[in-house]
């Protein structure tokens, strides 16, 4: 059995933050790839084909060089629970491997998330939503509360700071955590976090969704989100992955949209005045039946403006 050094997700402080020794000799061993389980919560949602085909054949030439950070898993003898190297596992399931080299280490439930979204967080096709919400479960994970109280806190002292009032002592030690784990991911200030990243969450759920498959930037989908008509929203939206429209393409597919839309608004209008106008002036009132049947339009009209 080889002895090796345990390695963990590579950012400044970590050792601070998650309060794991990693120093220690941790043995490695191999064992059965159909041993381990991933955890029932995924931090991944999403991963590129391309570059998980990639690792895979780098993995048949050179084999795994880090072994997959493991911990045992609870009530069933000889099964791991998978902490740190997904893309890994799945690269070697690619490949048709039948075991991989591990190392097991013994962690609470709060550091084996801790790690795992750690790592997930250094992944170089990580998207900007996949992000956002990986920083919000750590957060959450680090002050003991629901991501969307993360969000209110961040809100919060944002909203003190612009009235010039002094935060509670509570929310000040919160917010003195939250700017710690920044500086632990080596980005963003709390600021910063909630101007930039926030926004994301506020995204319709067809983007979403889009997002998190990689399929469109989330550039892109800032710009598709001003599409407010959900038919029209994923007409674009499979257009912009279909053809790879590029975001000034987008843009100006937008431009024109909305250019239309403001021409047919405008013909509205006109002809509305024109009509009031000859309203005022019409002998129509003098025709019993024309009267009623006009009566019966204003009142349409009426109904359909409340």
């Amino acid at each position: 059995m080889v002895k090796k050094t345990l390695e963990l997700p590579r950012m400044r402080g970590i050792q601070d933050l998650l309060s794991i020794n990693m120093d220690v000799e941790s043995p490695t061993t191999t064992i059965g790839i159909d041993k381990i389980r991933l955890p029932a919560k995924q931090a991944r949602r999403y991963f590129d084909v391309e570059k998980l085909n990639h690792l895979a054949q780098s993995i048949q030439e050179h084999g795994i060089l880090q072994p997959l950070l493991v911990r045992p898993f609870s009530g069933v003898s000889g099964e791991y629970e998978l902490v740190a190297g997904e893309r890994r596992l799945r690269a070697a399931q690619i490949i048709g491997l039948k075991e991989v080299p591990i190392i097991s280490k013994d962690l609470s439930d709060i550091q084996r998330s801790q790690i795992t979204l750690l790592e997930n967080l250094q992944r170089e096709d990580l998207s900007p939503l996949e992000e956002t919400e990986g920083i919000l479960e750590l957060l959450g994970i680090q002050l003991d509360v629901a991501p969307s109280d993360i969000i209110s806190i961040l809100n919060q002292a944002a909203n003190n700071k612009r009235r010039n009032l002094e935060l509670t002592e509570n929310v000040f030690r919160q917010i003195e955590t939250i700017e710690k784990v920044f500086s632990t991911i080596g980005k963003f200030s709390a600021e910063s976090f909630r101007t930039s990243r926030l926004p994301l969450l506020n995204l319709p759920g067809d983007l979403l969704d889009v997002l998190r498959q990689g399929k469109l930037e989330y550039t892109k989908a800032r710009v598709i989100a001003q599409v407010k008509d959900e038919g029209k929203r994923n007409e674009l939206i499979n257009k912009a992955i279909s053809d790879n429209l590029s975001l000034n393409e987008i843009k100006q597919l937008l431009k024109i949209s909305k250019s239309a839309e403001t021409t047919i608004e405008e013909t509205l209008r006109t002809r509305y005045t024109a009509i009031a106008k000859r309203l005022k002036n019409t002998k129509v009132w003098e025709d019993v039946k024309k009267t009623k049947k006009l009566e019966k339009l204003l009142k349409d009209l009426e109904e359909l403006l409340d």
